[in-house]
């Protein structure tokens, strides 16, 4: 789902209605837009929200991760989007990542960076990540397919996943175990032991799974620096 909205509306606020008269329900201010997938994708959504993005302030994903997949082509070039919202590509608009989005950073920024070198300029200025969106770790997509490897065993089928850790991710947010964009800009100390107690309590449930901790945590340092200019409060500063 993508949301966008446009600032035409404003001077509507401005201006009163006449005494005795009911302002219309089109004049109401501020316009939100969703786009929202009835089916189970390829609907175009993308390109949708692309084409009302010309004309929107703030365009927010609110929920996901970067199993989705958007393409938009614009003046000959073709952009993916996995994470980012479609909107990045209007330099006029400003692009949310919302608390409902579940973020894997090596993702985001692979992909920033892959749509960058085909035209896509200053979109980490245009982009505002919410201080509360919870994290995808590479071993949420390890266990993604240890998950699919197990329903296939035992009931001899599976889901189909895209093993990109969305499900255990949310799994993890659910369960009040997962860590949040917050959490790894605070105190890394505390995010480290936390981090490490996410890990040892999936080991403790797939025996096979191996995670190099200290690297993982050295990774996520150097992604915490790039990522901390985009983070805000989006309830507050969107």
């Amino acid at each position: 789902m993508s949301l966008s909205w446009s600032a035409k509306d404003h001077k509507n606020m401005s201006q009163p209605a006449a005494a005795g008269q009911k302002r219309s329900r089109n004049d109401a201010g501020n316009k939100v837009t969703v786009v929202l997938g009835a089916q189970w994708g390829d609907e175009g959504k993308g390109k949708v929200v692309d084409l009302l993005a010309t004309e929107a302030d703030v365009v927010c994903r609110c929920q996901g991760g970067n199993n989705a997949g958007h393409t938009v082509v614009v003046d000959g070039k073709e952009y993916d989007f996995h994470l980012l919202p479609s909107g990045i590509i209007n330099s006029k608009s400003t692009s949310l990542i919302g608390n409902g989005v579940v973020i894997h950073l090596p993702g985001l920024f692979e992909e920033g960076d892959k749509n960058e070198k085909k035209g896509l300029k200053g979109w980490e200025k245009r982009l505002i990540v919410s201080d509360r969106a919870h994290l995808v770790f590479d071993f949420h997509q390890v266990v993604d397919g240890l998950q699919e490897t197990e329903r296939q065993a035992q009931e001899g089928k599976n889901i189909g996943t895209t093993k990109k850790g969305i499900g255990p991710a949310y799994s993890s947010k659910a369960s009040r175990t997962g860590l949040r964009v917050c959490d790894l800009l605070a105190d890394f100390k505390d995010f480290s032991m936390r981090f490490k107690n996410l890990v040892r309590q999936h080991q403790s449930m797939y025996p096979t799974l191996t995670v190099d901790v200290e690297d993982q945590l050295k990774k996520l340092k150097e992604y915490s620096e790039r990522l901390r200019p985009m983070v805000r409060d989006e309830l507050l500063n969107a």
